[in-house]
């Protein structure tokens, strides 16, 4: 084996780096345990407790620190439907958008496009500008489509005489920046919201952001929340000096109102170690306003003293904004800025705010508020600023609709700054505020979400209202405020168009079910190789056991988020992970059959087999990555884990078995890949499938007719996300009957209802189209109340609501349109990589046959079952994740065969054969193989179908029996139908080589 140290090297590296990923996990885990034991189940405690773990060091490696926010976010992160919570897909109406360009136009044909467009868009994946204009195009009106865009305040970007082109680029980028704009307020929203490891990401190619919130169970909040639409102020500011005395009354009022009260939970749970990293942290804070190293080890002192928190609960958690003077005294700095705190310490401040006594003494026109993000240079701590409201009303002195345009740049010294222009109205505004201000050497705050962005200080009246804000900026700063600031013309609402709500007890059941799936998956594959390939069947465990520990390692150092589907992918992968194993070992069973030596039985089955396990693995790789650009949520989970797998999968076979076998050969160990009575197992076969080929496509043919037939007249039970609806999770707490329950939804709903037994019989699946098509909060309570006053009906069994599920028709008819797309992709990919990979179209539609055979079948099959079997076999996005791995699979299994028949056709002597028997001998070789690895992945899917819970079943069944009709088809069609299609013609005669010609000789 060459490059032995090197592999050593690589396999010692990766089990280190792996090792370091997966210790985050371990590390917050008990962080979060230790919580739990100190909450005895208060969750407010618990949470509390978190908050003030933040900052604090919890994982020290020597060369490197990490607090318990550091390691929360490198962990393993669990999904919803393992840890419960919510998951919110939020669309952005640019409906609204292109009506505000158009300062609202009353025009009837501009209108007419744009209600088209909305409705247009509820079913079709063209975006909603292409929509806009081809809509306005039909109308056939003769106004240019320019001229409604062509307003002072879109001057710079679009004229009367601009092309359509041209405002259909403006559009666009516009409609790219709202969204990117709604992304960045909803992710501060979300950070403000205070949600453990939230994920949110724009869907490319869409107006739609997608949100999840693990452990969240307040879900009227957090609607609330994300669907209010942003709103852009300038507010004056007061100066710190004017503030400062303030705060010191706060702080007095609190001290006094306080004794006697239940001490706070962050001082109750303060150890050594937590109080030591907070009064490092305030040091931090004094030396951002001192500049100095040393200028705060009092304050460091008293904030660790019991007795100095009672005196002052407010600066406990609070540092003014000082600075020590030269001559040793403390000096207030003036600026908007009063105060500085840790990230951890704002939730406690804000409570202190909100107090009664507390309220009754801060002015009706000052607002405290917190900066948007933390500075770069001190990144838990967060500056508070003083907000000076205007008017009777207390507002502010101008709002963001008067900008007209906003850009990131740089100023003459090559630093970033943002370039803001306003329209007429604004600039008189704009005036005035500057000229008091800079006459106050006051700042102007920059607020979006009661958030300041900004607060630059004024030097001088700025009279035409363009203006240049300068800072301490990055180039992301500069961006990210210009976005805000363009945005603030443009308000557009963020609509809640797909839901999902789990419950922590639901999420808890996935959690075991996973867990258990997956160790006794482990279980039955170990026991079947050892059983079957003696003490290989050994090295191929520890090569498994090692591939789950990569696997596992690398989806954590790629901050994956681990789903049931992607447990469901891990499981599956043990499975698909001896496969490369089962390719070597009956490789090696073949040389050993030659009568070769033990050392050559192992290199030479390893480098036969390696082509074979290069093609088989790398169309399911293709489809892993089809699957991942194509789904979303838990599919990307399942899709990520099967990629990952394949690749660790490869590494493990290839090389961490050669490595043992190379050092029981080194070690004279006797290596044995078979039992007596597997030995023979299947050696020698030689069943006629050339011959007996048309009794099989008959078999297909009338399993494709019945398939055909069922799907055309029956159809499917579609899930809530391919037809839109709102799907809820019922358990009760005796057994139910659901016709019953249909019975008593469908009177109440006035429409069909669709009741299913989830599980055991206490346990529903409801599912309703009521108000399908709004998606607003009125209707979500409108449907929440009919469902409850219709399961109310069944008297003397009490319900819980396990988790809710809503789904727009938007989106529905967006998934299952990409649903389609994947399908057909996968097929065209693969056949594609065939034809590159083996050089002749007969193997490419060879596969292509096969895998729209055991496409069509597994759809007959669940079409046929579906309302017989107890279980679900809705049509959704893990069945279409299912079927694509059934493909990849059938293709994977075809491609062995393909493989070997390639070998033997690239033989000098391949040509004296003929082509049925060749094809019938490369089936035959293989056939142990293909059975082997068959009977290991079936072993594994059965025992998910049992043991991985209700939630995945129906996934589960779809590739199991998927795998049963792959491994037919791959047999008795793919290669069958070679022969048929190459018409007689011997596919090795390219190779024969040509007769010389013989010269004519010429008789003189």
């Amino acid at each position: 084996m060459q490059s032995k140290g090197l592999i050593k090297f690589l396999v010692i590296v990766v089990s280190l780096a792996c090792l370091y990923s997966l210790s985050f996990t371990f590390v917050t885990r008990k962080v979060e345990n230790d919580a739990a034991a100190y909450a005895k189940g208060d969750m407010e405690k618990e949470k509390a407790y978190l908050d003030s773990m933040a900052s604090e060091e919890v994982y020290n490696l020597g060369i490197a620190k990490f607090t318990y926010r550091e390691a929360k976010a490198n962990e393993i992160a669990l999904g919803l439907d393992l840890k419960g919570g919510m998951n919110v897909t939020m669309e952005i109406s640019l409906n609204e958008l292109v009506a505000n360009l158009a300062n609202n136009s009353k025009d009837a044909n501009f209108n007419k496009a744009l209600n088209n467009a909305v409705v247009k868009s509820k079913t079709s994946n063209t975006s909603f500008i292409d929509l806009f204009l081809d809509e306005y195009k039909a109308t056939g009106s003769g106004t240019p489509i320019a001229s409604f865009f062509a307003t002072k305040d879109n001057a710079s970007s679009i004229q009367a005489t601009s092309s359509e082109g041209d405002v259909r680029n403006f559009l666009n980028k516009e409609a790219d920046n709202a969204i990117q704009n709604s992304y960045k307020v909803l992710r501060t929203r979300i950070d403000k919201f205070g949600v453990a490891s939230p994920n949110i990401q724009i869907q490319q190619g869409t107006n739609r952001i997608l949100i999840e919130l693990p452990g969240v169970n307040d879900e009227e909040r957090v609607r609330k929340l994300l669907q209010g639409s942003a709103k852009l102020e300038f507010f004056e500011t007061y100066n710190n000096t004017q503030i400062y005395a303030l705060l010191e009354n706060i702080n007095g009022t609190l001290a006094n109102s306080l004794k006697g009260e239940k001490p706070a939970v962050a001082a109750d749970t303060t150890t050594k170690a937590i109080a030591d990293t907070t009064a490092k942290e305030e040091n931090l804070l004094a030396n951002l306003s001192a500049g100095k190293t040393d200028s705060a080890k009092d304050t460091t002192q008293t904030v660790a003293n019991a007795t100095a928190l009672a005196n002052n609960p407010l600066f406990a958690v609070l540092s003014p904004s000082f600075y020590q003077a030269e001559n040793g005294q403390t000096q207030l700095i003036p600026g908007a800025t009063v105060g500085y705190a840790n990230l951890k310490d704002t939730a406690k401040i804000n409570q202190y705010f909100a107090r009664p006594e507390v309220k009754s003494i801060i002015p009706a026109n000052l607002k405290l508020l917190w900066a948007v993000k933390p500075e770069t240079r001190t990144p838990n701590i967060l500056a508070l600023f003083a907000i000076k409201t205007s008017g009777p009303d207390n507002a502010a002195v101008m709002t963001g609709d008067v900008i007209t345009d906003a850009r990131d740049g740089f100023d003459q010294n090559n630093k970033p700054i943002v370039s803001m222009e306003m329209n007429a109205e604004g600039a008189r505004q704009w005036r005035r505020v500057t000229a008091q201000a800079a006459q106050n050497r006051d700042a102007i705050a920059i607020v979006l979400d009661n958030v300041v962005y900004s607060a630059p200080g004024v030097n001088e009246e700025i009279p035409n209202g363009n203006s240049q804000i300068s800072g301490n900026f990055s180039i992301e700063d500069t961006k990210d405020l210009a976005n805000v600031l363009k945005a603030g013309r443009l308000p557009t609402t963020a609509k809640i168009v797909e839901e999902a709500v789990v419950g922590p007890s639901l999420g808890q059941v996935a959690i075991d079910s996973g867990v258990n799936s997956s160790i006794i998956g482990i279980i039955v594959v170990m026991m079947f190789m050892i059983a079957y390939y003696n003490r290989a069947g050994i090295a191929a465990n520890i090569a498994v056991i090692f591939n789950v520990f990569f696997l596992m390692g690398i989806l954590a150092s790629l901050n994956a988020v681990l789903t049931l589907p992607g447990i469901a992918g891990i499981v599956l992968t043990m499975g698909t992970a001896v496969d490369a194993n089962v390719l070597i070992y009956e490789r090696m069973r073949e040389e050993l059959s030659l009568g070769k030596s033990m050392r050559q039985v192992v290199s030479d089955g390893y480098k036969h087999a390696l082509p074979s396990i290069l093609d088989s693995q790398i169309t399911t790789f293709l489809v892993g990555v089809i699957l991942f650009f194509t789904g979303s949520g838990p599919i990307q989970g399942f899709a990520t884990t099967l990629m990952i797998g394949i690749i660790t999968s490869l590494f493990t076979a290839i090389f961490i078995t050669r490595l043992i076998f190379e050092y029981m050969l080194s070690k004279e160990m006797k290596i044995t890949v078979s039992f007596p009575w597997s030995d023979h197992t299947m050696k020698n076969a030689n069943f006629p499938f050339i011959k007996k080929r048309k009794v099989y496509y008959i078999i297909s043919l009338i399993a494709i007719v019945i398939s055909l037939g069922a799907i055309l007249t029956k159809g499917f039970s579609y899930g809530v996300d391919f037809q839109g609806g709102r799907t809820y999770t019922v358990k009760f707490d005796q057994a139910v009957s659901a016709e019953t329950v249909r019975e008593n939804l469908d009177n109440i709903f006035g429409t069909t209802t669709e009741v299913k037994t989830f599980g055991s019989e206490s346990q529903l699946r409801v599912t309703t189209s009521y108000h399908i098509e709004d998606t607003n909060d009125e209707a979500d309570k409108e449907v929440l109340a009919k469902l409850n006053e219709g399961l109310s009906k069944v008297q003397g069994n009490n319900y819980e609501i396990l988790s809710q599920q809503k789904v727009g028709p938007t989106i529905a008819s967006d998934i299952r349109d990409r649903a389609i797309y994947a399908s057909i992709l996968s097929i065209v990919v693969i056949a594609a990589y065939i034809l590159i990979r083996f050089r002749k179209w007969q193997y490419s539609a060879g596969a292509a046959i096969a895998t729209v055979h055991d496409a069509i079948i597994l759809l007959g099959l669940f079409s046929i079952l579906d309302g017989i079997v107890p279980f679900s076999l809705d049509i959704d996005q893990h069945f279409v994740a299912a079927i694509l791995t059934v493909l990849g699979y059938s293709v994977n299994d075809t491609v062995v065969v393909f493989d070997r028949l390639r070998e033997y056709l690239a033989k000098p002597n391949a040509h004296q054969e003929s082509m049925d028997s060749t094809i019938n001998k490369a089936i035959n070789s293989t056939l142990s193989r293909t059975v082997i690895t068959s009977l290991t992945v079936i072993f594994v899917l059965a025992v998910l179908f049992v043991f991985g819970g209700e939630v995945i079943r129906g996934f589960s069944f779809a590739i199991l029996i998927g795998i049963v009709v792959a491994t037919y088809s791959s047999i008795f069609l793919a290669a069958p139908s070679i022969f048929d299609m190459s018409a007689g013609k011997h596919l090795a005669d390219s190779a024969k080589p040509e007769p010389k010609k013989q010269a004519k000789v010429v008789t003189p």
